[in-house]
């Protein structure tokens, strides 16, 4: 065979004929990766791209080849311009502005490396024109945003999903990073076996909730600390506990996902901080109107140092006014924080 009269189809070498019985398939990829609103094709410029594939086509053929795909959905526009007409595709299954905000979420995401989420971006981009898809790469700043390294994070989800799906119990080592920045296993690399019931997206981070047979509680942990994941054939337990929980108002009880008593806290606070208070509680939280500077807020709170620290970092305008046992340690916390800085200062004088 001439081989001239051969073309290159995802990498495989195709006879002609067969890029003839391909037309439509090659027609919709030139409609998809050419076209949009703001970029059109003449039927000159239609003719040339299937050309390039090693198509030839008469006029009328793709005439009637337009009207097949618009009968099987597909939004092939055409309008006057001139004494002709340009044709694009009208509709798909993301809008560009739609396609931007999962850029944004890929970019954003800290459970995912810099090379996944360039990964995804690059399939993200193949759901728009080549057109549109620059606008998106204009959107790319993923090297500047603080992501995992954890390359496996991809397969983790995927074990997990199968877990819940199946309703089994996993197995896994868990690390935190060293002043080192090197990953050090906790229990010194035993493994953790614990029964997966869902996965919780809070700080930019993935984290699973699982129910902790030995601790016979609920615990939460990060994907990205989660290593050798596997599947066991143990049916998971803790549904009875996990059927009860809110996971909504569950993740609003915990700062940064550390666990601890709850407790419901009373807060005196300036009005200035009501959006504060709403963003972190959600608006069913109870506030009290106290006078025209304060208003005071019941919440519900998993009690540990991030929730502490949380309150330290609002200054003066709030402070835990009940009930008596939170406040003393609330005290506590600030005293020890304050005789640290103490400490600090001394030796920086000696």
């Amino acid at each position: 065979m001439d081989t001239r009269q051969r073309f290159a189809y995802r990498g495989e070498i195709v006879s002609k004929s067969t890029n003839q019985k391909l037309k439509l398939n090659y027609l919709i990829r030139i409609f998809w990766e050419y076209t949009d609103e703001q970029h059109k094709l003449t039927m000159a410029e239609i003719l040339s791209h299937l050309g390039a594939c090693g198509v030839e086509a008469e006029r009328k053929s793709v005439y009637d080849d337009i009207d097949l795909l618009r009968a099987c959905g597909v939004d092939i526009i055409g309008e006057r311009a001139g004494r002709s007409y340009e044709y694009y595709l009208g509709s798909r299954e993301f809008e560009l502005a739609e396609l931007k905000i999962l850029v944004d979420l890929v970019q954003s995401a800290k459970f995912l490396t810099a090379s996944k989420s360039r990964q995804l971006i690059k399939k993200l981009e193949t759901l728009c024109s080549h057109h549109e898809a620059g606008q998106l790469q204009h959107q790319v700043y993923v090297s500047e945003r603080i992501k995992t390294e954890n390359e496996s994070i991809y397969y983790t989800v995927d074990i997990l999903h199968q877990a819940i799906e199946t309703g089994v119990q996993i197995t896994f080592q868990y690390f935190n990073w060293n002043v080192k920045k090197e990953k050090e296993l906790r229990r010194g690399g035993a493994l953790y076996q614990v029964s997966p019931w869902a996965l919780s997206w809070d700080d930019e981070n993935y984290y699973l909730v699982a129910y902790d047979s030995l601790a016979a509680g609920l615990r939460y942990y990060r994907v990205d600390k989660m290593l050798k994941v596997e599947l066991t054939d143990i049916s998971r337990d803790g549904r009875a506990l996990y059927e009860k929980l809110d996971p909504a108002a569950y993740t609003r009880k915990r700062f940064g996902m550390f666990n601890g008593q709850e407790e419901t806290v009373t807060l005196l606070c300036r009005n200035t901080l009501s959006g504060v208070i709403v963003d972190q509680f959600g608006r069913d939280v109870v506030m009290i109107l106290q006078d025209s500077e304060y208003f005071t807020a019941r919440v519900h709170v998993a009690l540990s140092g991030q929730f502490f620290g949380w309150v330290m970092a609002l200054g003066e305008d709030a402070r835990v006014i009940g009930p008596p046992q939170v406040v003393s340690k609330m005290r506590e916390e600030a005293e020890k924080l304050f005789t640290r800085y103490q400490e600090n200062e001394q030796r920086i004088e000696s």
